[in-house]
């Protein structure tokens, strides 16, 4: 273990652990209690101590001491906790048996040039006809000018505020900001988007607000609205397992939904999406994805099979619309994409879908296009956990220029994007894509929106 005699390592914080992660060339930062010179995780490196630290069980991201292991494993936060009665297994993932599985994945490094052609040439047959540029949408409203005028802020949050002033600018254009309502906020995160929204709507009566994200947040601002009127609720569960139709408040007032989201990684739209407008219960049986009828969101089930609590919304949650800002379709999945008949229809299937999301990283590879060279890898201001490192193989240097790389990746994108568009519209949903912010606030830029064609 390094120290602070060690060359080229400065002393810790005397108030800081003393352990140096080699991982992170640096100190631990967690506090220590008094005249000790290490935390609890790394307790076992005290000379005078003779207690085991061994890898939890449940989580090797962290240890405990092996005496006091039954007591942990009671009250460890990676413990499998109760399911909650919105819970339910796979129900917006896709149909399991379908063609094309993750094992038909191939890197675009082991595709040749033949390959790599062919598939420009159907990505560009693919989007003849598509309006290849959406409609600039800036939008701003009243209840950030404040936010967006303090001038402690900085750049970063600057762009988020421009971004969340944008959304509820577009959202209220489409007469989606008012009362009696519930807004379900997916990948939530710190739940800021909501906070906005009840601001905005701080004057109206019946607005509740469920948060999404399947991942513990810090310094969640909901905590700010539970001594107000407004109801908000956050749900811990994955997009993929939630079952809108069983969450409570919603069985329990028959409210319509907004479904909103900022930045909803890849397949997380698709899961929204379908979470929002799939019938209940269907794709989890593993029956192929065929459009119901367009008139209901979850089509009613017979009433026998309902709950007594769920028979007064007979099996339904109505979606009164839908705004989601997009983000990293290279983390898509065919398995969850919801605008496959939009790819059938035009000759494409998995395959192609899979070259085409990992393409799609190149829109913003042109950025640093001053500062880097053709083929080191980029990323956007939103990373994600799939790099794009190592797609460019030797062959796409050969052949694609970087200002090729980036129009091409815009293309995948407009694609996949429109396969979305296409699939609310079978829903019975009239749907745009825009563009909600510039690009120098934001690169994923764009957002769909939709709205009803029929009465709710």
């Amino acid at each position: 273990m390094a120290d602070a005699t060690t060359p080229g390592v400065s002393a810790p914080h005397p108030e800081r652990c003393a352990f140096y992660v080699e991982r992170k060339k640096r100190f631990c930062k967690m506090q220590v209690g008094s005249g000790r010179r290490f935390c609890g995780e790394h307790a076992h490196a005290e000379k005078e101590s003779k207690k085991r630290r061994i890898s939890c069980p449940l989580d090797p991201k962290h240890t405990v001491f092996e005496d006091l292991l039954e007591k942990h494993l009671k009250k460890c936060n990676s413990r499998e906790k109760p399911r909650p009665v919105y819970y339910a297994q796979d129900i917006n993932a896709g149909p399991a048996c379908d063609e094309g599985s993750s094992s038909c994945e191939v890197p675009l490094t082991d595709r040749s040039n033949t390959e790599l052609d062919l598939l420009l040439k159907k990505l560009r047959s693919a989007v003849k006809g598509l309006k290849l540029e959406h409609q600039d949408s800036i939008q701003s409203h009243p209840s950030l000018i404040e936010a967006l005028n303090d001038p402690n802020n900085g750049d970063f949050a600057c762009k988020h505020l421009k971004q969340q002033a944008s959304l509820l600018g577009n959202m209220e254009a489409l007469n989606l900001l008012g009362p009696n309502q519930c807004f379900v906020e997916f990948g939530a995160g710190k739940g800021k988007l909501s906070h906005w929204i009840h601001v905005a709507l701080k004057a109206n009566d019946n607005i509740h607000f469920l948060l999404v994200e399947r991942s513990s947040s810090r310094f969640k601002v909901d905590g700010k609205h539970q001594s107000t009127d407004a109801k908000f609720q956050r749900l811990q569960v994955d997009i993929r397992h939630l079952d809108l139709s069983k969450v409570p408040i919603l069985r329990e007032k028959g409210l319509p939904v907004v479904g909103m989201g900022k930045h909803l990684c890849g397949a997380a739209t698709d899961l929204a999406l379908r979470c929002l407008l799939e019938r209940s219960g269907k794709t989890h049986h593993g029956m192929d994805d065929q459009p119901p009828r367009k008139m209901c969101k979850f089509l009613p089930l017979p009433i026998e099979d309902l709950e007594p609590d769920d028979r007064a919304l007979n099996g339904e949650v109505k979606v009164s619309g839908i705004a989601i800002a997009l983000c990293c379709h290279h983390r898509c999945d065919w398995r969850h994409y919801v605008g496959k008949e939009f790819f059938r229809e035009r000759g494409l299937g998995a395959s192609e879908f899979d070259a085409f999301q990992r393409m799609s990283s190149w829109a913003t590879c042109g950025i640093r296009k001053a500062k880097e060279s053709p083929m080191q890898p980029c990323q956007s201001d939103h990373t994600t956990e799939k790099s794009t490192k190592g797609e460019d193989g030797n062959s796409l240097k050969e052949i694609l220029s970087i200002e090729d790389r980036e129009h091409i990746g815009s293309l995948c994108k407009l694609l996949i994007d429109q396969g979305r568009v296409h699939f609310l519209e079978q829903k019975g949903y009239k749907s745009s894509l825009r563009y909600y912010t510039s690009k120098d606030v934001s690169l994923e830029n764009v957002l769909l929106t939709a709205l009803p064609t029929f009465p709710l």
